[in-house]
């Protein structure tokens, strides 16, 4: 990934050194539980170094990275380097030490997606009254809540962190099988005793490398918390338009919104994290494409996870990072939620209007035509639809106070946003 979008931390755990650091975990784990080591010859393998120019250069000439890997090191451990990679066979070697470094990234991007969650609740909270028009298909339907709209937010982000945590936890399995996954140079035993080691679980039935459904599933989990993301980003663009103009995004001091217009205030952060779920979901297909492989294994899977493993990992920490900034600074414009109430002159109160018919004696098409003929002319007009339904005699002895009454909209608000409180405790103010 490009440095723009990554953290320093991000980039560190995807290097080709920490890539071959990982591999050398592996290595040594391995000659720790092996019968033929001595005591000087695992103090020897221990002490193996190597460097990722070293490895490079050596490439050149096997043209296989990792038996260049196992070259330099075995080289830099002496007499005692011929231990290493034995009875192994590369892919025990790759896919445990890519294991490895996803339990780091995992580690490393984790907790962010948490934050966002708790940033979503405290939004919720802070907004459960703030009441703003409710739409569908773009079009005003009936008042809610800022908060409510959060909350949704909220729970998808947990839902996320879940799908997250539980995708990184499934895919950082690791193998030490030989071959073809028989075990055929070493044994069950000895793969459990160097994951042990290691701290990985192992794979059931590895064929050599693991099974790629596994990636796949955590670049799908990605793919889904880009996902969510963008549909935050989506929903705050649309609410900074200059027609609605309810919610705008942080703007910096010094920052400039066009070259050329002064006025403009472009919600550039959210439409950053729209096109980058994008790539994240390609990411994902290409990760289902890895999961069949030939036979017991090719590597037609690798070249693609060497770009896409490391990418969407470091996407998905950026937006967050990236969505968490956006809710906690987004500037809420309530009196302008509350302007926007009255665009459509009371016509989203059709409903109400329609079950006090329906309560009065009219039956439900006739009510429904009724307050159709109503709303459209409110629309039209200009007129408010209560003085509207006041005129006509379908209104009389309705009490047009409860009917036009914006509370009855939101009166579970607090209710529904408590409901946060299953997967976020509530801040205690403290004094």
């Amino acid at each position: 990934m490009i440095p723009r979008y990554t953290r320093r931390e991000l980039a560190e755990a995807w290097s080709d050194h920490a890539h071959f650091e990982a591999m050398r975990e592996v290595e040594v784990a391995a000659c720790e539980e092996m019968d033929g080591p001595t005591a000087s010859d695992l103090q020897a393998i221990r002490s193996a170094t190597f460097t990722v120019e070293a490895i490079a250069e050596r490439e050149r000439v096997t043209d296989h990275d990792t038996a260049a890997f196992v070259d330099v090191l075995a080289a830099s451990a002496g007499p005692a380097g011929r231990w290493i990679h034995h009875g192994l066979t590369s892919s025990d070697v790759l896919d445990t030490g890519l294991a490895l470094q996803l339990r780091r990234v995992g580690e490393l991007v984790l907790p962010d997606a948490r934050r966002l969650v708790e940033a979503f609740a405290a939004a919720a909270r802070e907004h459960v009254h703030t009441l703003c028009v409710g739409r569908t298909h773009g079009i005003h339907a009936e008042p809610t809540t800022f908060g409510i709209k959060l909350a949704g937010f909220a729970f998808e982000a947990n839902r996320n962190l879940e799908r997250l945590t539980r995708a990184f936890d499934q895919a950082c399995v690791g193998a030490i099988s030989g071959a073809v996954g028989t075990y055929s140079a070493t044994s069950p035993e000895f793969e459990e005793r160097v994951l042990a080691r290691l701290g990985l679980a192992r794979e059931p039935v590895s064929t050599q490398v693991v099974p790629r459904d596994r990636h796949a599933e955590l670049l799908d989990a990605i793919a889904l918390a880009g996902a969510g993301m963008e549909r935050f980003a989506t929903e705050l663009r649309h609410l900074a338009r200059t027609e609605v103009g309810e919610v705008r995004e942080p703007f910096g001091r010094g920052q400039k919104g066009s070259s050329a217009m002064p006025h403009k205030r472009n919600p550039i952060k959210s439409e950053q994290v729209v096109g980058l779920a994008r790539v994240m979901r390609g990411n994902a297909i290409a990760g289902l494409e890895d999961v069949a492989l030939w036979h017991e294994r090719d590597i037609s899977h690798s070249s693609v996870e060497r770009v896409i493993l490391p990418d969407s990992t470091i996407l998905l920490d950026h937006l967050q990072r990236r969505v968490l900034a956006l809710v906690e600074g987004m500037v809420v414009d309530a009196d302008r939620m509350r302007e926007n109430l009255e665009l459509t002159h009371g016509a989203l109160f059709s409903q109400r209007v329609l079950l006090a018919l329906v309560e009065s004696g009219l039956s439900r098409d006739d009510a429904y035509r009724v307050v159709q003929r109503l709303a459209q002319q409110a629309l039209d007009s200009r007129v408010p639809l209560r003085e509207l339904l006041e005129l006509d005699p379908a209104g009389a002895g309705l009490d047009l106070d409860a009917i036009f009454d914006y509370g009855a909209f939101v009166r579970h608000a607090d209710e529904i946003v408590a409901r946060l409180d299953a997967i976020v405790a509530p801040r205690v103010a403290t004094i």
